[in-house]
This record gives C-alpha cells, structure tokens and sequence, in this order.
C-alpha cells in the first residue's frame, strides 16, 4: 500500500520571521544561539535556508 503524500511544510518565513526579530532587537546571531544553547551557524541555517529546526527549537 503506498503511503499518502504529505506535503512538506516551508520553513523559510519561520526563519525570516526570527532573523527580524534579531535583527529588530540588535541582537548577534551568538548572543541568540548562547542563550538557546545552538551554535551561531545552525541558527544562520534556520535563518537563511529555512532549515527544519528541532522540535525543542521550534517549541522555545
């Protein structure tokens, strides 16, 4: 039985919408990752790429 296509959801204006809130804030992408405990570069990925993030990411 084939399995029912899922359609993936975009994470690019999720990204965007954290990368504005930043950048709103005048906060470095290091000061943003030390707090949340993630390396400065994942967090560019999530901002830039539209990376999936954790699922503890996404809830924080």
């Amino acid at each position: 039985m084939a399995k029912r296509p899922v359609p993936k959801y975009d994470f690019k204006a999720f990204g965007a919408a954290i990368k504005a809130a930043r950048e709103g804030r005048k906060e470095s992408r290091k000061k943003v990752g030390d707090e949340m405990f993630i390396s400065p570069r994942y967090l560019a990925n999530i901002e830039n790429k539209g990376q999936h993030p954790s699922l503890q990411i996404f809830l924080s």
